[in-house]
């Protein structure tokens, strides 16, 4: 008899130890693939199961939560959703997350390891901690003049920290209240389905997500390009640019809107924008040196994040030096976001050194200790100081006498760069206008904000939309509330 209660113990103990592994294998070995299974709403319910963390601007928060009473408890809620999707992005229970609310949604949910009172904690508890909080770079001032100036326009203002590379505005428009999104149901699917196919594209981020023909704008990288190569030694002494300029290897002549650019100085051709000397001295440049001082700006690099992803603005690196010389001047392929044309004017204005933009100032548990701080860091010298210097004085000009007066405030020195950049077939759709400027204070020793308009306005007639009519007057707006502090 004893002998079967010992085999029945010994398979017993059979099972037990089968228990035992099996429960390993599902919670150790499987649980990762468990956790990620559709089917399984166990994760779902516990990210939503507690307040989302806020993102601030300021001290003030332009996000909340709601408690729903449904099994999904938090939802996540926006102020002036509008004026700061941009910024925020939209986190929703159906259609995830985006721009700050997924760059950052570690902090935001609770998940992030850097919350967790000690290391591994959420690991061996597979827990989460009451979600952090995430302090922005932007200034509710300049946001609101960036948004206010665009008013019902389509386009986007992007203005940059010279010295120390804060986005300090960034706004899109039209843009649409991402509340809107935050749940479930029809309603939801509803409004994904409506701002999807609208014809305005309410839900592209213009300010880091479009790229843009820049046109004139650009002269000043070429300018860069050129008085940094030493092809221009004097930016006052005549150039050798006929007029008209007959593209390289064409017969066909580059026109221009101004007057007086036949052998004009690189100072006047910036000043007045002369498109045959900026294509010219693009061509002197060379290919491969205009490849290497657009990578100074920023051009052509796909990694670049702030922390949402920034589309790539484009110099080609294989031309014929026809379409190198319009590429010199905005066109052809050249392409530019609003902020890489802020980090343009930002470099000029902070003598050269580009520093790496960000939108993130600080990230902060909900008590608001801080987990993370973002500090200033360099991107690319992209140009000589001696160059800057020269840039400067150049922009200054063209607000001063120049089409970009519409920019001008009144006791700060302001320098820029308006740009009317064609596109469509044969160029006839409307032009998109640009202004890309900085602005110092008399009493202050670094430039305070540098800034970047584009306005592609579709209504508008060819004749009544330019950098200097239709962009200028929101980047000075936008300067005047960087200036008041």
């Amino acid at each position: 008899m004893i002998r079967y209660i010992r085999r029945a113990a010994a398979f017993c103990l059979l099972l037990l130890m089968a228990l035992l592994l099996n429960a390993a294998r599902i919670q150790v070995f499987q649980a990762d693939e468990l956790d990620d299974n559709p089917a399984n709403r166990r994760r779902t319910i516990v990210r939503y199961d507690q307040p989302r963390g806020d993102i601030m601007v300021g001290k003030r928060s332009v996000t909340g939560s709601r408690n729903t009473g449904e099994q999904l408890s938090y939802e996540r809620t926006y102020t002036n959703g509008p004026l700061y999707a941009p910024v925020t992005g939209y986190a929703s229970q159906t259609y995830g997350t985006t721009l700050i609310e997924n760059a950052e949604d570690g902090i935001l949910s609770g998940t992030d390891p850097m919350l967790a009172p000690v290391p591994l904690w959420n690991e061996i508890t597979r827990s989460q901690q009451p979600a952090g909080n995430v302090v922005t770079t932007i200034k509710d001032s300049m946001q609101r003049a960036a948004y206010d100036g665009l008013g019902n326009r389509r386009g986007a203002v992007a203005a940059l920290e010279p010295s120390t590379g804060k986005i300090l505005a960034l706004v899109s428009t039209p843009s649409y209240d991402p509340g809107r999104l935050s749940g479930t149901g029809s309603s939801v699917t509803d409004a994904w389905r409506q701002l999807n196919a609208a014809k305005s594209q309410p839900m592209l981020n213009r300010a880091i997500r479009q790229t843009y023909p820049p046109g004139s704008s650009f002269k000043i990288v070429t300018a860069a390009a050129a008085l940094d190569a030493d092809v221009v030694k004097d930016p006052d002494a005549y150039t050798d640019t006929p007029s008209p300029y007959v593209l390289p290897g064409t017969s066909t002549t580059l026109p221009n809107e101004a007057r007086g650019c036949e052998e004009a100085s690189l100072a006047e051709a910036i000043r007045v924008s002369c498109n045959t000397v900026m294509a010219h001295l693009g061509v002197q440049v060379g290919l491969d040196g205009m490849v290497e001082a657009v990578r100074k700006f920023g051009f052509n690099d796909t990694g670049l994040k702030i922390p949402s992803g920034v589309a790539k603005s484009n110099f080609d690196t294989d031309m014929s030096d026809d379409q190198l010389a319009l590429s010199s001047i905005g066109q052809y392929d050249t392409t530019a976001t609003p902020l890489q044309m802020a980090m343009v004017a930002s470099a000029v204005a902070n003598g050269g050194e580009l520093k790496y933009p960000y939108l993130v100032d600080r990230t902060t548990t909900k008590g608001g200790t801080t987990v993370r701080q973002n500090t200033t860091r360099s991107y690319h010298q992209a140009m000589s100081p001696r160059t800057a210097s020269q840039l400067q004085r150049m922009m200054v000009d063209v607000v001063e006498r120049g089409t970009g007066s519409n920019g001008a405030i009144y006791g700060v020195t302001v320098g820029g760069k308006t740009g009317t950049a064609q596109h469509g077939i044969d160029n006839t759709g409307t032009p998109y206008a640009w202004f890309i400027s900085w602005a110092e204070s008399p009493d202050s020793g670094q430039p305070a904000v540098a800034v970047a308009v584009v306005v592609e306005d579709a209504a508008a007639k060819r004749a009544d939309i330019s950098g200097g009519g239709s962009a200028a007057p929101i980047a000075r707006s936008v300067m005047e509330a960087a200036l008041r502090g």
